[in-house]
């Protein structure tokens, strides 16, 4: 296991080694996982200073945290809807909304574009974020969160006279926090670092995010030879990730079996 975790973390610690090395070390060759230098922080100095950084991560913050905000009401609503409530079809309706998670996002890229443009939001990071308000995958979550608590919980809450969005609020949600910090996890890592859909929508540099400011950082460091400059940039996306990752893991694992995916 130990041998198969260090091949697989090898791109991530050439990237580590590579961005803390100076111009002057020479190459890069897999050897310079050994570093025989003095670290330094001038490639990440130099790629905050090339790459407008800043403005990215504010645009990357407004997509992934808006998106997250929204999901958040209605993956809780519909999983509150498909475990608790009982409508005809409810279970035909649930399987049928789950066939989202059967699509290759890349194929709703041109219906979703279409629907973009009419809107008006074309160009814009609420366009961006429209398409990704409402999660199958949130819904689901949600909904098998829900179910694993008791009802007596709630029977308790109508019995002293709440209302059903006052024991959505006060005691379901409280109680689905594990199943809502896995979510959230998901959500950002995925909105974070997602390339192609902001890359069909937005047009200005001033609302690019980073995985886009990124790929515009890379064509303009000569050609992509200045590999610590890439690799300080690289890792400048990448650390919010893997701070939060590393923060939240374990409730994050803990949270998927709480929330009894296995049935």
């Amino acid at each position: 296991m130990l041998v198969t975790a260090f091949l697989w973390s090898t791109p991530f610690l050439w990237t580590l080694v590579a961005s803390f090395r100076p111009e002057s070390a020479g190459g890069l060759g897999m050897a310079s996982l050994l570093p025989d230098y003095v670290p330094t922080l001038a490639n990440f100095r130099n790629a905050f200073e090339s790459g407008d950084f800043a403005l990215y991560y504010l645009n990357t913050a407004i997509v992934a945290f808006g998106i997250l905000a929204v999901q958040i009401v209605t993956i809780s609503l519909a999983g509150y809807a498909f475990a608790r409530l009982s409508f005809p079809g409810r279970e035909a309706i649930f399987y049928v909304f789950l066939l989202q998670l059967m699509l290759v996002p890349p194929i709703l890229i041109v219906p979703n574009l279409r629907t973009i443009v009419d809107l008006g939001l074309y160009g814009s990071l609420l366009g961006v974020m429209a398409p990704y308000f409402a999660s199958a995958f949130g819904t689901f979550l949600m909904r098998q969160t829900f179910r694993q608590i008791p009802r007596d919980f709630e029977e308790a809450a109508v019995i002293d006279g709440a209302h059903w969005w006052q024991s959505l609020w006060h005691v379901l949600l409280p109680m689905a926090k594990p199943g809502l910090l896995a979510f959230s996890l998901v959500s950002l890592m995925a909105h974070w670092n997602e390339f192609l859909w902001p890359l069909m929508v937005l047009n200005e540099p001033r609302t690019h995010t980073l995985t886009i400011g990124l790929a515009t950082f890379a064509l303009s460091t000569e050609g992509g030879r200045e590999w610590g400059l890439l690799a300080a940039g690289t890792l400048l996306v990448m650390f919010p990730l893997l701070a939060l990752f590393a923060v939240f893991q374990r409730q994050f694992v803990n949270s998927f079996m709480f929330a009894g995916l296995k049935g």
